[in-house]
């Protein structure tokens, strides 16, 4: 790898997308590649020539370890969707002048399902201009949505920190001898894998009385029936709710839903939590509680699971591994198996049968009533939150990296 590569971040962020980025690095960098730049805010900053040159940057184990332990995008995020490459080529146009420019022999593009779709149309254009640039996809969402892969770097330490946080508020709950309920709202817009791991708390004794999530109809009359008949026989009820749950005629139950969307035509969803809250007190008449744990899922690097940071890396470093083998139009995935132990291996996806495809929770891990998950799905993710981060402290305090942003010239 004689020439310069040039990696970027899309969509939202994680505790661990740094970690695919320093694996990206660490792997162009001992197979020779020249240069490395970083897009500055994804593809849209790309399209606007703002790069970073991250050589300087990066180029020692401490820089290396602590972004590896360093939350959200290094390189800044975008949600910008680019169009059809047959209907509107400008834009590839720019950006492909700009491969020529920088001497790119090779595109990495760390990010989720909308990222995926990104990363395949510059692959597609690449193709059809006869371009000898390589495109490899790095995946990343909490969501863990993608599919035809076993999970998603990112997912893991996100379900961690929900069962930490579930516990802990389960603990809370039982200090008075008051009956209540809980509500905690959890990301997730049309798969209910974060949500899902509410129920991880079971292990440690602390389950979550009611787990909801997207991959089933909600009916109102039944979860409030649900929560009375816990309230009924409990002290307190614990009830998580996946922020996409809808009704059967597919409308979300949020009424926070607004008219707002991102860049990809997203429904900007919230305030489930404190909407359900007032319907069981309307109900029930009882203390209640909302609680939206909202972006800390995706930003908690201090409750992050090793096996994720390991693994995120892993991803970045086989997406150069792959690129140099000449490989392009690929997605790095995960090929796991949990009998005897958990085992994970890499393997390679074309990005056609990735991107805009979603993975859901299977609804056989559903209960029928469509109040919990089951014991295969706690099988599934709970070796996916093993492993304490080895974290860098000052005064007490997480330590990130904190690297100067030079911009290539």
């Amino acid at each position: 790898m004689a020439k310069n590569i040039i990696i970027g971040q899309s969509g939202g962020p994680t505790a661990v997308i740094n970690s695919s980025l320093a694996g990206v690095y660490k792997a162009a960098r001992s197979l020779g590649a020249d240069k490395v730049y970083g897009m500055k805010y994804g593809i849209e900053g790309l399209l606007k020539e703002e790069l970073l040159e991250l050589n300087v940057l990066l180029d020692d184990r401490m820089s290396i370890e602590l972004l590896k332990r360093t939350p959200s995008s290094y390189l800044g995020s975008c949600r910008f969707k680019l169009p059809d490459p047959d209907t509107d080529a400008t834009p590839f146009v720019k950006l492909f002048t700009l491969f020529d420019k920088y001497d790119i022999c090779a595109v990495f593009y760390i990010g989720g399902n909308d990222s995926m779709d990104t990363i395949a149309k510059l692959s597609r254009y690449g193709q059809q201009v006869g371009s000898n640039v390589r495109f490899i996809g790095v995946p990343k969402t909490i969501d863990n949505d993608l599919c035809l892969t076993d999970h998603t770097p990112g997912y893991g330490s996100a379900a961690k920190y929900i069962a930490t946080i579930l516990k802990e508020v389960i603990r809370d709950s039982s200090v008075y001898n008051i009956r209540s309920v809980t509500v905690a709202e959890i990301m997730g817009r049309h798969a209910g894998w974060l949500a899902g791991a509410a129920s991880l708390a079971s292990v440690a004794g602390y389950p979550a009385d009611l787990v909801y999530l997207p991959e089933v109809d909600f009916n109102m009359d039944e979860f409030l029936e649900d929560v009375s008949a816990l309230w009924e026989k409990n002290h307190n009820v614990i009830v998580a709710v996946s922020e996409g749950i809808h009704y059967a005629d597919g409308s979300f139950v949020s009424e926070a839903k607004t008219s707002a969307t991102d860049g990809f035509g997203h429904a900007q969803l919230g305030g489930l939590a404190a909407m359900l809250a007032d319907a069981v007190k309307e109900k029930l008449g009882v203390k209640v509680r909302g609680i939206e744990l909202s972006l800390l899922q995706r930003c908690a690097a201090h409750c992050a699971s090793q096996t994720d940071i390991d693994e995120s890396f892993l991803a970045g470093q086989t997406a150069v591994n792959s690129a140099v083998a000449g490989e392009t139009d690929k997605m790095v995935a995960f090929e796991c198996s949990r009998e005897n132990g958990y085992t994970c291996k890499t393997k390679l996806l074309n990005l056609s049968d990735v991107a805009n495809y979603e993975k859901k929770v299977p609804v056989e891990w559903i209960n029928e009533r469509g109040n919990n998950v089951s014991d295969e799905f706690v099988k599934y993710a709970l070796p996916l939150i093993q492993g304490e981060t080895q974290m860098k402290k000052e005064n007490g305090l997480p330590r990130f990296a904190k690297l100067a942003k030079i911009v290539a010239e």
